[in-house]
């Protein structure tokens, strides 16, 4: 089913449930946008920490594909719940949270999008200074106008965008692929093979955690699909469009870190450029980089409004947004975003890595949580209209999740590993950082174990919101545009 074209360029729902009569798309969407998402620099950059950070060639590129399976399968199975729900992903955290409950994640979630917009930012920043001759502090102004305008727009236009960044990814990863490859020895570079399990492990963790982020708003991407849509079809396009994006950007910065001699870190976006020589070539690297961050940054400041809508509709029972409302949201948050990439644009690369390793500890049990009660508690059986009444099925608060989601980032201390806390049994393992794999088994079996004996009233089937018209909310009462 394709859109049609009433369809309205400016998205008039929110945090809305999406009825029938408004869903559209095609699984092939889902596959662009997350392969558009996923060719771009900020991938790039987190492929060559694997390098930078004192890891060969051979076994980071096969530690980024395992991360990239094992996170991207996660952020997969929370793709599928949105053509079922119909529902922004976070707002379904309030059957395992309570409809007040589910703010503690969501706070955190606000906060992972805010740093990844303002990393996206300082590199689309470098990109666009270059392209104009400007200061990256402009190139960075430049580019949070741009995002602001995409964000209102909403579902519609980020698809687009998406799209045409998918073509303009691929061809600027071939051309530069293929000039990399005349510039090195690769075949001497796959020959060093120094394995450590620190090193190892690292590349597995930032291919990991990359896609395991997008699990919070993964599903916003996919609830205007119809709803017979098939739940394995969407798995495997949103998951194979990310996984195959983000490793064909990582083994690029790989190989770009491995013959750089110390000159990459600092320079990132000039280094990979300058791969192609200079003059009308450059410039259109430049544009693509600039172009390929519009569509992730886009979607980090859109799902950071959804999840602000989310937290403010938990405790008022619905939330009405206007379009005027949603600027106000956006500017802020975007301009927030902008603020920390001015700031902190000459020591992004070690925060950056840091950051990214951090935010496993508090996105790895809350996925663990959501899926073991979307796909072996409930088994898809939600109560939507209840989702927005917190005198409903679900409560306020829900002691269970909330007790098993602290114990699942408290589990993983120990065993943490970053600049901003380094747990007292990392030394002991070699250096290596696991955390991430405790944070998703340990709070998974506990929640399974505790929610099938305690879980609350589950429907006997999906029960969805009436739809009387085309505008409809979760609680029943008419949305305005």
């Amino acid at each position: 089913m394709a859109a049609n074209d009433t369809t309205p360029l400016i998205e008039r729902r929110s945090i809305d449930y999406i009825p029938e009569a408004e869903r559209h798309g095609r699984l092939l969407s889902q596959f662009t946008l997350w392969m558009g998402a996923n060719l771009q620099i900020t991938a790039i950059v987190t492929g060559a920490l694997a390098v930078v950070l004192g890891g060969d060639v051979f076994w980071s590129l096969i530690g980024l594909l395992i991360g990239q399976l094992i996170g991207g399968g996660v952020m997969a199975l929370h793709a599928a719940q949105g053509p079922k729900l119909g529902l922004p992903q976070m707002i379904s955290s309030r059957v395992q949270f309570g409809v007040y409950g589910a703010a503690i994640p969501i706070v955190l979630v606000c906060l992972m999008y805010l740093g990844f917009t303002a990393t996206g930012t300082v590199l689309s920043g470098q990109a666009l200074g270059q392209l104009f001759g400007v200061s990256d502090s402009v190139g960075i102004l430049i580019f949070a106008s741009v995002i602001v305008l995409v964000t209102v727009l909403g579902y519609r236009v980020i698809h687009f965008i998406g799209r045409v960044a998918s073509v303009i990814g691929v061809i600027a990863f071939v051309y530069l692929f293929s000039r990399l490859m005349s510039q090195t020895d690769v075949g001497a570079l796959l020959q060093i093979r120094h394995f450590s399990w620190s090193s190892f492990l690292l590349a597995v963790s930032l291919a990991a955690s990359w896609q395991i982020a997008f699990g919070p708003y993964v599903a916003d991407y996919s609830r205007y699909l119809p709803s017979k849509t098939s739940s394995v079809k969407t798995f495997f396009a949103a998951g194979a469009g990310s996984v195959i994006g983000a490793q064909v950007a990582m083994v690029l910065g790989v190989f770009a870190a491995a013959m750089s001699n110390g000159q990459f870190a600092g320079h990132e976006v000039a280094y990979i450029v300058g791969l192609s020589g200079t003059g009308a070539t450059a410039a259109l690297l430049y544009f693509s980089i600039a172009f390929g961050k519009v569509t992730i940054s886009t979607l980090n400041s859109y799902g950071s409004f959804m999840c602000i809508a989310t937290i403010i509709s938990g405790f008022r029972g619905r939330l009405e947004v206007t379009r005027l409302q949603r600027l106000v949201f956006v500017l802020v948050i975007v301009g927030t975003a902008t603020l920390i990439a001015l700031l902190g644009q000459h020591s992004f690369l070690g925060a950056f890595k840091s950051f990214i390793l951090f935010l496993l500890a508090f996105f790895t049990p809350w996925s663990a949580i959501n899926l073991v009660d979307y796909y072996c508690i409930t088994r898809e059986r939600y109560d939507v209209p209840a989702l927005s009444d917190p005198n409903g099925r679900y409560g306020r608060w829900n002691l269970l999740g909330i007790s098993v989601y602290v114990f699942g980032v408290l589990v993983q201390l120990p065993f943490i590993s970053t600049k901003f806390y380094t747990g007292p049994l990392v030394a002991a393992l070699g250096d290596v950082d696991i955390s991430w794999i405790i944070g998703l088994v340990l709070p998974a079996a506990v929640y399974y174990v505790c929610a099938k004996k305690w879980h609350g009233t589950v429907p006997d089937h999906l029960i969805l919101p009436k739809e009387q018209g085309s505008l409809l909310t979760t609680d029943g009462l008419p949305a305005q545009a």
